[in-house]
């Protein structure tokens, strides 16, 4: 029984500091995330907006006012560009956007304990298919995954303890002259 009562009294002790630093410390730790918000894929001199969806995990170090940290997502969009007249002499050329996944960083500042400011960059991956449609048949041309780079700048609000809401804006530039913008809101949790 003693040791019970000791072993309750170290593990108390050392919970404390872990709480204080989590009060200390609102944006650190794990978190997922479920996005949803404007897309805009273009590619030479057409353009197509469509909703994006995904969903993102991550994880912040604070240290002060200052957040680091990593984050991974999953996206998707039925976004397609395209361009012609769909005319033997015309095809109508798309580009179907497909999934994008991303890996990068973020760095950001607490304004407020509740309230960050962040900027992102890393590498993304958009899956793209391209067609032709001659108004006789419509005919797969490539499906290629494309290399890019993103960049973005958001707010993230916490919502109570675990929660918080974000919006950011985002620019992808892919391979093949394809770029994409995007407004994004999320809803996450932090654990």
């Amino acid at each position: 029984m003693r040791n019970l009562v000791l072993a309750s009294l170290l593990a108390t002790a050392f919970a404390t500091p872990a709480l204080a630093q989590d009060a200390d410390a609102p944006f650190t730790g794990p978190r997922v995330e479920a996005l949803v918000g404007w897309d805009r894929i273009q590619g030479d001199d057409s353009h197509s907006d469509d909703v994006g969806y995904g969903v993102a995990a991550g994880y912040d170090v604070q240290a002060g006012r200052a957040v680091i940290g990593a984050e991974v997502e999953y996206s998707d969009s039925d976004n397609r560009a395209c361009a012609g007249a769909t005319t033997v002499a015309n095809p109508r050329l798309c580009l179907k956007s497909g999934r994008d996944l991303y890996v990068g960083g973020r760095v950001g500042t607490a304004i407020t304990p509740s309230t960050l400011l962040y900027a992102k960059a890393g590498y993304t991956n958009a899956g793209a298919k391209f067609t032709s449609d001659d108004g006789v048949d419509e005919v797969t041309l490539d499906k290629s995954n494309l290399d890019g780079v993103r960049v973005g700048a958001g707010i993230e609000q916490k919502l109570g303890s675990k929660t918080y809401l974000k919006g950011e804006y985002r620019y992808s530039n892919y391979e093949a002259g394809v770029e994409r913008h995007q407004a994004m809101a999320g809803v996450g949790i932090r654990f």
